[in-house]
């Protein structure tokens, strides 16, 4: 981490952490940090679905709720930029706080509850860049109080299809209540059928990706896999945050509810994409998400059968220059392994990672 970084971190972590996750977005909207220019290298592309991703590292949705800064994002280096989640009403999520850094983990607790302005101010501001190069995912969700969280996913589909580089479609946050419920296979086989029909009505067709949890079995993980095939959804991003709690450090914070995410969900997140990848084989698209903090772990979830990867809580304590350092790591390691192309890993680790216990 740079003294730059070192000074930002200790300056954001006066403040509790929703408001910083305010400060910084406020920070980038008015074009800070600086961030050196992103490293072009031709064997860090990535070709999926019909898009050119110019390199393989994310921001993961989360931190850009309401579609506020993507293009800031894909200033610091990331290849792409997945902002929300976004469901059609707005709505403030669940009572403060909600948000716990777990600073001897690196890691956080969040039980934000889909906190977000709705579809209108999202539609707006994405359809204020529309035409601008740069690939920006949109994440949607249902309200918590919806008597039809499918329809809610049908209408976030059609609002952004026109402007979504891809659509991910997350049922895997465990701040909803029975959101997650949505993952067992009669509710997601109506799900997926319904988000595909609605994609076919809409006026663009972009990639949709469906976004799971970690805190899944084999059993329901091949029930998954078979929707996912049999629905022909184009990809799905492992994972969400998790409600484990494994060995952690960093006192009476451990005990809130909430999704942990950060470098302690990297072993299981790992172990659940690898599992995806076989359960899905070579050619549908998967997004390794969990843990990524450096150059290591985001070729680490490559070499367990990821095409993409992205990181956001990290970025929380290594600074917003994490991105870019990634990016170079994995030129540098192209460089030295002789590689033509960085897809050249992957899989290459599957066997490890998927034979590795859940539990």
């Amino acid at each position: 981490m740079s003294v730059f970084d070192r000074i930002g971190q200790k300056l954001l972590f006066t403040f509790d952490p929703e408001t910083a996750h305010g400060l910084s977005i406020a920070a980038l909207r008015c074009g800070l940090p600086v961030a050196g220019r992103p490293i072009r290298d031709d064997r860090l592309k990535v070709s999926l679905c019909s898009i050119d991703f110019p390199n393989p590292l994310g921001m993961a949705a989360g931190y850009d709720k309401n579609a506020e800064v993507p293009d800031a994002l894909l200033g610091l280096g990331f290849g792409f930029a997945e902002v929300g989640t976004v469901t059609p009403l707005p709505q403030a999520g669940n009572p403060k706080p909600r948000i716990f850094r777990l600073t001897a983990d690196e890691a956080v607790i969040n039980r934000l509850g889909f906190n977000n302005e709705g579809h209108a101010a999202a539609e707006r501001r994405l359809a204020a860049r529309k035409g601008r190069s740069g690939i920006v995912g949109v994440n949607i969700g249902a309200n918590k109080d919806s008597s039809d969280r499918v329809a809610d996913y049908e209408r976030g589909v059609i609002r952004f299809a026109p402007y979504a580089s891809y659509l991910t479609i997350n049922i895997s946050s465990p701040n909803t209540p029975g959101l997650r419920t949505m993952q067992a296979r009669e509710q997601l086989g109506e799900l997926l059928s319904r988000v595909i029909a609605a994609r076919a009505s809409a006026r663009a067709r972009p990639p949709v990706f469906l976004k799971i949890a970690p805190d899944l079995v084999e059993a329901e993980l091949e029930d998954i896999a078979a929707e996912v095939t049999e629905k022909r959804i184009d990809g799905v991003v492992v994972s969400n945050t998790t409600v484990s709690r494994p060995a952690l450090r960093s006192g009476d914070a451990v005990r809130e509810t909430g999704g942990l995410s950060g470098k302690p969900l990297f072993e299981r997140s790992t172990i659940v994409l690898a599992r995806m990848r076989r359960l899905l084989g070579p050619s549908i698209v998967l997004i390794g998400v969990g843990g990524v903090d450096s150059t290591e772990t985001a070729l680490e979830k490559i070499r367990a059968g990821a095409d993409l990867v992205q990181l956001y809580t990290s970025m929380i304590y290594a600074g917003p220059a994490l991105p870019g350092r990634i990016i170079a790591g994995m030129a540098r390691h192209a460089e030295t392994a002789g590689l033509k192309s960085i897809r050249d890993l992957r899989d290459s680790h599957l066997g490890q990672w998927a034979a590795r216990p859940l539990s």
